[in-house]
């Protein structure tokens, strides 16, 4: 195994110049620096992460905690474009990333905490979890550095989607092509839901227009036939609605496929608008009609923000962080005007 003092008999120098340079001091000049480098890489260096995690008492080594209610992990299209901007940037800081188990049937299992703390992780990632279970409030509560994506603690750094920018911006395109008679079927009770729907009334509202109480429904997040069930209930009304919201791009699929059982047509008898902006929502005809979430920034955005609590929690604040989105327009909203 190649060792620093290997380096410093190559490049004629110090092991501790040799140390400085391979860990970016500012007192080595930058030639210098790149010549040892170069050197440590010709000769197959690779640093000992035991002894460099107890001189910084850091393993570089995070925790991410995400699971859904479909159980769809790392094959949830949003999320999972959401950890990979996240994995990407804290690898470039050179970190790794280790998924904590969600699995409570699991033999020997233990709180989110204690694995944790069990894996010394130098700080957690939490994304789309039940947030008020007393086990995830226990992580965020310790003194584990934490940043959460679009939930709201206190004292904890939290990155946003724009979710109000996200739905005012479709309300007022919808009603800008005349519709009148908007449902809104919105997802499972959190924080994020009661922004939307709290945005998605007052809207209306400042367009004058009164939205009846059998036009909202629930179903799950990513669930195309709670979504389906729900159109069918919305389809079945004297006064049917001419537009439908759905949670996500997803659930606007299982929407979809209740219109057309139904002998209907989108966008020519229903409208139909969804929210995330999944890929693949660009290429099934026709074309969904949505709000696309900033998957890339926000990933990157609590990378950076946990980096920095870990590396400088003297001088870094806790703050909350709002994503903005952009809206795609497609082909499953009908212009009535």
């Amino acid at each position: 195994m190649v060792s620093l003092k290997d380096i410093a008999s190559k490049c004629n120098v110090s092991v501790a110049t040799v140390s400085k340079a391979l860990n970016d001091h500012s007192d080595i000049g930058a030639e210098t620096k790149a010549r040892i480098r170069r050197t440590a890489r010709e000769l197959g260096y690779v640093p000992n992460a035991a002894a460099k995690s107890m001189k910084t008492n850091r393993t570089h080594n995070l925790g991410v905690l995400f699971m859904d209610d479909a159980n769809s992990g790392l094959q949830h299209d949003f999320f999972a474009s959401v950890l990979e901007s996240f994995k990407k940037e804290v690898e470039r800081e050179g970190y790794d990333i280790t998924f904590i188990s969600n699995d409570r049937t699991r033999p020997g299992r233990t709180s989110y905490l204690t694995h944790a703390r069990y894996r010394r992780f130098d700080g957690v990632i939490i994304a789309n979890v039940h947030f008020d279970d007393p086990e995830v409030v226990e992580l965020v509560k310790s003194d584990i550095p934490v940043v959460t994506i679009d939930h709201i603690y206190n004292d904890t750094t939290t990155i946003l989607s724009d979710n109000v920018d996200g739905i005012k911006t479709l309300v007022d395109f919808v009603v800008a092509n005349g519709h009148k008679d908007i449902a809104y079927i919105h997802g499972a009770d959190s924080s994020v839901t009661r922004t939307r729907l709290v945005t998605f009334n007052k809207q209306l509202e400042e367009h004058g227009i009164t939205v009846p109480d059998e036009y909202i429904q629930e179903s799950p997040y990513r669930d195309t036939h709670g979504a389906y069930e729900k159109t069918l209930e919305l389809l079945d009304l004297p006064n049917r609605p001419t537009c439908i919201f759905y949670p996500d791009d997803y659930a606007a699929y299982g929407g979809m496929r209740a219109v057309m059982e139904k002998g209907l047509k989108v966008p020519d008898d229903v409208s139909v608008v969804g929210f995330d902006g999944i890929k693949v929502a660009r290429h099934i005809r026709p074309r969904l009609t949505t709000y696309r979430q900033d998957a890339d920034g926000l990933g990157t955005q609590a990378a950076k923000n946990l980096i920095d609590l870990i590396e400088r929690p003297k001088t870094t604040l806790i703050k909350q962080i709002v994503v903005k989105g952009k809206l795609l327009e497609g082909d499953t909203l009908k212009k009535l005007n």
